[in-house]
């Protein structure tokens, strides 16, 4: 915990719906204190939405792409960018890291924010079914920021109380006990009071609450102070996800990256964003993961940045793993994942030969420009072929860190300039192809691999290449982790899950070291959990145990 108070003066950014009908709007709060401003109605409802917007400075950024995708079987390095301590699990990835610190921080804030709200809602005058609502989010919110806590860093800090000052002690307690303590109690209360939907899109409800817990539950349900029941209480909880609301799977993958198509029947919990206000900067956090999985298309012969392609700055590129999980033959999801043809947006000469390089025709505005055939096309473009074109065709044996295939999901073509690197998209936390994935691995969980195949076949027959619906299906013998691992890849690559779907299934080891190169050499058995920043280490009184592994 910091030893500083945090005063929060500007309460919420702005969360909104596409009619722009926003619940929370920005707004400067000053000469008040939490004490008179906390005890009234409209300063509970301002302190709810603070609270939401705890979730800003992390998801869509860049620091929960290096968090959460960094130092996989499935993501390594591109060529720019600085954090890649978290790809290569070598010294630099201690307490006194940046993003280390920017997390601790940033969600003990949204805790300490929870509980103001929690412990002065008794005093506030107002309609009690609308107050039993508010603490009905702030307690999911909570639960939230605890459960991101102890996926991170494991024991660490609990407190239910308000920091009103300085504060110098702390403790470090189990995540048994944060979980018995704040997580499963605080989702328990939100399922019981939170309703099915919300008018206001982007707050809690009950369904998300559910999800939550479930994926809580099934997290714990591989710890040593699990419960038995953990995997078979997960499992109902996404089951009634699945079966008790409106949700649907869209019928077209693709459609789900539609940027017009937002909130669509699959999402069942997202950050969302406001373009007016991301376009102005009134809201800095946009949705900035549009940038860094693309490659450097823009120095290549006939093409230079625009905003439909995006601005690359190339922090994270596919290991060779990756593009092996996709038959393209049956599974439309690679190809509606990542981009193969870039079309020339300037006009270039024809070129005569130069050593190696061939000559080439003149290219105009439009005509194809870059072309990435990908996985199980490569075999389709010798080098032979390449030259015959008069275009450029990279295939696998030319992939570097500049130069590798481009992840399209969060390209956002709306952007008012080439260079604006805040994005209008909604960060998505919970959809609902992912409660089948997680509900087949509780199944899983419980030695059944029957139901999780037929959860699985749910997701791949969605994404099947028309006519190949029967070719796409699997068998219960077909599933273990590894398989679930691969089909997690399949659907949710680049949406921010995979450093803790592998640390949560204790895989994070095994499958790094055998398909990431670069992280393979250091990566250890303690780096399941990242270390305790240094600043919390200094500043508690008597020092604070760092996490085993991690110099002290």
């Amino acid at each position: 915990m910091n030893r500083k108070i945090y005063i929060l003066l500007v309460l919420a950014l702005a969360f909104t719906t596409k009619s722009c009908d926003k619940f929370i709007e920005e707004e400067l709060v000053t000469d008040v204190s939490a004490a008179s401003y906390y005890t009234t109605e409209s300063g509970l409802d301002d302190g709810v939405r603070a609270t939401y917007s705890t979730f800003k400075p992390f998801y869509g950024q860049e620091i929960s792409a290096a968090m959460l995708t960094f130092g996989t079987d499935i993501w390594t390095n591109g060529a720019d960018g600085g954090h890649k301590v978290f790809n290569f699990y070598d010294g630099g990835l201690n307490g006194s890291e940046g993003y280390i610190t920017d997390s601790w921080d940033n969600w003990y804030k949204g805790i300490n924010q929870a509980n103001a709200i929690v412990n002065r809602a008794a005093d506030v005058e107002m309609d009690e079914a609308k107050k039993t609502l508010r603490l009905a989010e702030v307690r999911f919110l909570r639960a939230y920021f605890y459960f991101n806590i102890v996926t991170t860093f494991g024991d660490a800090h609990l407190s239910l109380e308000e920091t009103e000052g300085v504060e110098v002690e702390a403790n470090k307690t189990s995540q048994s006990e944060i979980y018995a303590q704040a997580i499963i109690p605080d989702l328990e209360y939100a399922i019981a009071n939170l309703p099915d939907e919300q008018s206001d899109y982007g707050r809690a409800t009950k369904p998300a609450a559910e999800f939550l817990l479930g994926k809580a539950l099934l997290t714990r349900s591989y710890q040593g102070f699990a419960e038995t029941s953990d995997a078979s209480r997960a499992e109902t909880l996404f089951s009634n996800v699945i079966n008790n609301y409106n949700f649907s799977l869209l019928p077209n993958f693709a459609d789900l990256w539609d940027i017009d198509n937002q909130e669509n029947s699959e999402m069942v919990f997202v950050v969302p964003n406001s373009k007016s206000q991301v376009d102005s900067d009134v809201d800095p956090f946009g949705h900035r993961w549009h940038l860094y999985f693309l490659h450097e298309y823009d120095v290549r012969r006939g093409m230079t940045r625009d905003i439909a392609n995006g601005r690359p700055w190339k922090r994270h590129r596919p290991t060779d793993f990756m593009l092996t999980l996709w038959d393209r033959s049956v599974d439309t999801r690679y190809d509606a994942s990542f981009k193969h043809v870039w079309y020339a947006n300037k006009e270039e000469p024809a070129t005569d030969a130069v050593g190696e390089e061939p000559a080439r025709a003149a290219l105009a505005i439009g005509d194809t420009a870059i072309y990435i055939p990908g996985p199980g096309k490569d075999v389709d473009w010798p080098q032979s072929r390449q030259n015959e074109v008069p275009y450029l065709v990279y295939s696998n044996d030319e992939y570097n860190e500049r130069l590798f295939p481009s992840m399209n999901k969060w390209i956002d073509p709306t952007r008012p300039d080439r260079q604006k690197v805040n994005g209008q998209r909604d960060f998505i936390l919970m959809r609902l192809a992912d409660a089948y994935l997680l509900r087949a691995e509780a199944k899983l969980q419980q030695n059944n691999p029957s139901g999780a195949a037929d959860d699985i076949n749910v997701i791949r027959l969605r994404a099947a290449v028309p006519g190949q619906e029967a070719a796409s299906q699997i068998a219960p013998a077909d599933v273990d982790l590894d398989f679930l691992l691969d089909e997690r890849a399949r659907e949710l690559v680049g949406e921010g899950h995979r450093w803790p779907d592998l640390a949560r299934t204790g895989k994070l080891v095994e499958r790094t070291r055998l398909y990431n190169p670069q992280a393979s050499p250091n990566i250890q058995d303690y780096h399941t959990v990242r270390p305790i920043p240094q600043n919390q280490i200094d500043r508690a009184l008597g020092g604070y145990p760092q996490n085993p592994g991690y110099p002290q």
